[in-house]
C-alpha cells in the first residue's frame, strides 16, 4: 500500500468515525458480532434507511462488511481499517513525543556564554 493510499484510508476512517451515529453502529456491531440494518435501527433513534446510509459510509471506509444471507444483509465490523488508523495515530503521537522531548532538552540546557 502506498503512502497516498494509506493516507486516503485513514482519511476515510476518520471521516466515517466523525459521526456519532456511525460510532454507535460500530459499538453495536462489536457487541453483537453481526446484525441487520433493521436490528440496528431498533436500537437507535434513526430510521432503517438512515442506518443503511450510515452503514454504506462505514463500508466504504472499510470499517464494516455486509454479507447477504437470504433476503437480509448482515453487517459485521472489519477491524483492519481501525488497526491501520490506530497505527497511524500511534506513529503521530510518537513523533510528537520526540519533538516535545527535544524542545524540553533545549529548554533545560544551561545558557552558554561565549
Amino acid at each position: 500500500m502506498t503512502e497516498e493510499s494509506r493516507g486516503q484510508a485513514v482519511d476515510g476512517v476518520l471521516g466515517a468515525l466523525a459521526d456519532p451515529t456511525r460510532r454507535q453502529l460500530l459499538d453495536l456491531l462489536a457487541a453483537h458480532g453481526e446484525a441487520t440494518a433493521t436490528q440496528l435501527a431498533e436500537q437507535l433513534p434513526v430510521s432503517r434507511q438512515a442506518v443503511v446510509k450510515h452503514l454504506g459510509v462505514l463500508d466504504a471506509a472499510g470499517l464494516v462488511t455486509g454479507a447477504r444471507v437470504g433476503r437480509e444483509v448482515r453487517y459485521a465490523v472489519r477491524p483492519s481499517a481501525l488497526d491501520a488508523t490506530a497505527r497511524w495515530m500511534a506513529a503521530m503521537a510518537a513523533d510528537w513525543d520526540r519533538r516535545l522531548s527535544a524542545i524540553k532538552q533545549l529548554a533545560e540546557q544551561p545558557e552558554q556564554r561565549g
